[in-house]
C-alpha cells in the first residue's frame, strides 16, 4: 500500500514534494552542487557580496570561510512532520585566493572541501534518495573581473566579470553537479559616508537540466544585495546580506518555492592590520533547494593593506609631494609639501626666485626654465616675460621673430591678429566692419577684392572671365543698356535657355529703377553664317522672344519694342570665331528718355 508523503521545505529548510513509496528495490538517485554559499573573492568586506576593492598592482589576498549548514536538504511527510534529513549537517571550508592587477583587473580562485557531512536515505516514488554522508571536493570556481566605472570607496563603483566552476565535486555526496557551469556578473558597490553597499547580478548557465525530485536544476537567474556600517576608521563592517538564484528554463520552478532558494545572513568582519576576520549567521527565506534552516560562516583572510606609491619614503604619497624624489616634512604649502628644508637665500622682491636665479630681481615674476627670463614679470600671462615680449599687455605666442615674439598669431603678417582677421591667411587692411576686417580691399563690397575685379568701383558678380569678374550684368549709358553677359538661346531657335533668366532679370530691375526711360528697343543681331534675309528673321523673333519675356515679368508693353537686324550690325569681325560670337548678340537702345529723373 502506497502512502502519500510530502517532501516539503519548512519555513527554515529545504525539501521534496513527491509521493513516498517502499519498493522491493530502488533507484539510487544522484545529487547536486546544494550548497548556495558562494563566498565573495578575497579581499571583500561582506560574505557573499563584493566590496570590489580593486586597488593596487599584483596585489594578492588569500583566505578561508568556514559554512556551517544546518539541514539544507530535509524530506518531510503530508502533515508537515520531518520524515528524513537527506542532508543534515554540512560543514564547508572555502580556501582560496584573488591577485589584483593594474588598479583594475583581479582574477580570483575558490576551493570548496566539504570537511563533514551526514544525513539520512529515503525512497521516494520508487528512487532512493541516498544521503551525503562524507566529506568531498566541491566545483573549483575561478573568476576573472575587471573594474568599469569609479574607484574603491567612491559612492559608486561598477565592475563586470566572469565565474566558472569546474566538475571536481561529487554528486553522489552533494558537492558538485558533474558538469561546467559559467556565470557572467555584473557588480556595484559603494560608500556613502559610514554606510556602505554592494549588489550583484549574474546568470548561472548550468548544462545541467533534469529534474531533481520533480523541480528543475537548469539554468539560474542569482542576485544578492548588502549594506553595512563602517566605522572604525573603516576597520569594522557590520550588516546583512540576501542572496537568491532561481531556476529560469523552467517556468514551473522560475520564483517557485523549491527552484527559488534564498537565505539571509547577518555578519560582521573587521581589520587587524593586514589580517581581516569575519563571524556571520543566517537561514533560509524560501524553501528552495540548498537553503539551510540555519548557516553558521567564519572567515580568516589575509590582504596586505593598499599603499600609495612613496619613492622617497618620506610618508607623503608621490601624487601629493612636490619633491617625491627628495625626502622632507610635510608642508601647507603644495609647493613645498615633502621637499627638503633648505636655507633661505635673499630674495628682494619676494617672488620665491633668489636673487642670484632670478633676472629680475626687483620685479617680482614667475620661475621660467630661461635664465634671461625666470623671475621677470608677464602681465600678459603668456609665459612670456615682459622684457622678451613685443605685445606685453596681450596674450600671444612664442615667435623667432623679436617683434612679433609674445604677439597674438597673425599667420597672414599683415599686422591684424588671428582673432580679429576675417582672412586669416590673405594679407588684408584694417576695417571697422568685423567680416572685412584684415581682408584685401573690396570698394564695392561685393566680395571680390580690388585687385582682381574688373569693375572695382561697382558692385557686380564673380565671372570666370578676368574682364568681367565682378562687373554688374546690366550698365545704363547714354544710349543703351549695356549688358556683360550673353542671352542665350537655343540652337537655330527663338527660345531662350533658363541661362539667361539672370541678365534679363537684371535687365527688368533696370527698368524699374530708371523709369526716366521711356523707350527702349530690344534688338537681335546675327553673324554672316547663312542666308541673310533667315539671320533677319531669326533675329527679329529673338528680339520679340526676348520682348515678351520682359513684359510676362511686368514690364509696361508700352515702353518696349522688338527688332531683328540680322548680319546688318556687325561689332567685330565675321572671319574669327571670337568676332562673330561677339556679333551674335541681344542689344537694348534707348529711343526715348526723359531729360532727367524725376525726384
Amino acid at each position: 500500500m502506497k502512502t502519500a508523503s510530502t517532501l516539503a521545505l519548512g519555513a527554515l529548510s529545504t525539501a521534496i514534494l513527491l509521493s513516498v513509496s517502499t519498493p522491493a528495490s530502488a533507484q539510487s538517485r544522484s545529487g547536486f552542487a546544494l550548497n548556495r554559499f558562494e563566498p565573495a573573492e578575497r579581499g571583500s568586506q561582506f560574505f557573499v557580496n563584493d566590496t570590489l576593492d580593486l586597488r593596487g598592482d599584483l596585489r594578492p589576498a588569500l583566505g578561508a570561510t568556514l559554512d556551517y549548514g544546518y539541514k539544507p536538504l530535509v524530506a518531510y511527510d503530508a502533515n508537515g512532520n520531518e520524515r528524513s534529513a537527506i542532508v543534515r549537517h554540512q560543514l564547508f571550508t572555502h580556501v582560496g585566493g584573488a591577485l589584483v592587477i593594474g588598479d583594475r583587473f583581479r582574477f580570483g580562485l575558490n576551493l570548496p572541501i566539504a570537511v563533514y557531512q551526514d544525513g539520512e536515505s529515503t525512497i521516494v516514488n520508487g528512487e532512493r534518495f541516498k544521503a551525503a554522508d562524507k566529506a568531498a571536493l566541491g566545483d573549483v570556481r575561478l573568476a576573472a573581473d575587471v573594474r568599469i566605472l569609479g574607484e574603491h570607496g567612491d559612492a559608486f563603483t561598477l565592475a563586470g566579470g566572469l565565474r566558472a566552476w569546474l566538475p571536481t565535486g561529487q554528486r553522489s555526496q552533494f558537492t558538485g553537479d558533474g558538469s561546467t557551469r559559467l556565470a557572467p556578473q555584473v557588480m556595484a558597490a559603494g560608500d556613502l559616508g559610514p554606510l556602505t553597499y554592494a549588489a550583484r547580478l549574474a546568470l548561472v548557465y548550468r548544462s545541467r537540466d533534469d529534474a531533481y525530485a520533480g523541480s528543475s536544476l537548469g539554468s539560474e537567474m542569482l542576485g544578492s544585495a548588502g549594506a553595512g556600517l563602517k566605522t572604525l576608521n573603516g576597520k569594522l563592517v557590520i550588516g546583512p546580506e540576501v542572496f537568491a538564484t532561481s531556476v529560469f528554463t523552467d517556468s514551473r520552478s522560475f520564483l517557485k518555492t523549491r527552484g527559488t532558494p534564498a537565505e539571509w545572513l547577518f555578519g560582521l568582519h573587521y581589520d587587524l592590520g593586514d589580517i581581516r576576520v569575519g563571524g556571520g549567521v543566517g537561514g533560509g527565506i524560501t524553501r528552495g533547494y540548498g537553503a539551510p534552516q540555519l548557516r553558521a560562516l567564519l572567515s580568516l583572510e589575509y590582504m596586505p593593506a593598499y599603499e600609495r606609491s612613496d619613492r622617497d619614503k618620506d610618508g607623503i604619497p608621490d601624487d601629493e609631494d612636490a619633491c617625491p624624489d627628495a625626502a622632507g616634512p610635510r608642508d601647507p604649502d603644495p609647493k613645498k609639501n615633502g621637499c627638503p628644508v633648505v636655507a633661505e637665500a635673499p630674495d628682494a622682491d619676494g617672488d620665491g626666485i633668489i636673487d642670484s636665479e632670478d633676472a629680475c630681481p626687483a620685479e617680482r615674476g614667475p620661475r621660467t626654465n630661461d635664465p634671461n627670463t625666470n623671475g621677470c614679470p608677464d602681465r600678459d600671462k603668456d609665459g612670456i616675460a615682459d622684457k622678451v615680449d613685443a605685445c606685453p599687455k596681450v596674450p600671444g605666442v612664442q615667435d623667432a621673430d623679436p617683434k612679433k615674439n609674445g604677439c597674438p598669431p597673425d599667420r597672414d603678417g599683415d599686422g591684424i591678429a588671428d582673432a580679429e582677421d576675417a582672412c586669416p591667411d590673405v594679407p588684408g587692411v584694417k576695417d571697422a566692419a568685423p567680416k572685412k576686417n584684415g581682408c584685401p580691399p573690396d570698394r564695392d563690397g561685393d566680395g571680390i577684392i580690388d585687385s582682381e575685379d574688373a569693375c572695382p568701383d561697382v558692385p557686380g558678380p564673380r565671372d570666370p572671365d578676368p574682364k568681367k569678374n565682378g562687373c554688374p550684368l546690366v550698365v545704363v549709358t547714354e544710349k543703351e543698356i549695356r549688358i556683360n553677359q550673353e542671352v542665350k538661346f537655343k540652337f537655330d531657335s527663338a527660345v531662350l535657355l533658363p541661362e539667361s533668366d539672370a541678365v534679363l532679370d537684371a535687365v527688368k530691375q533696370v527698368l524699374e529703377a530708371h523709369p526716366e526711360i521711356k523707350k527702349v528697343r530690344v534688338e537681335g543681331h546675327t553673324d554672316n553664317v547663312g542666308k541673310a534675309a533667315y539671320n533677319k528673321s531669326l533675329s527679329q523673333k529673338r528680339a520679340a522672344s526676348v520682348m515678351k519675356w520682359l513684359t510676362d515679368k511686368g514690364v509696361a508693353k508700352t515702353r518696349l519694342v522688338s527688332q531683328g537686324f540680322g548680319q546688318e550690325q556687325p561689332i567685330d569681325s565675321n572671319e574669327t570665331d571670337r568676332g562673330r560670337a561677339n556679333n551674335r548678340r541681344v542689344a537694348f537702345t534707348i529711343l526715348e528718355r526723359n531729360a532727367a529723373p524725376p525726384p
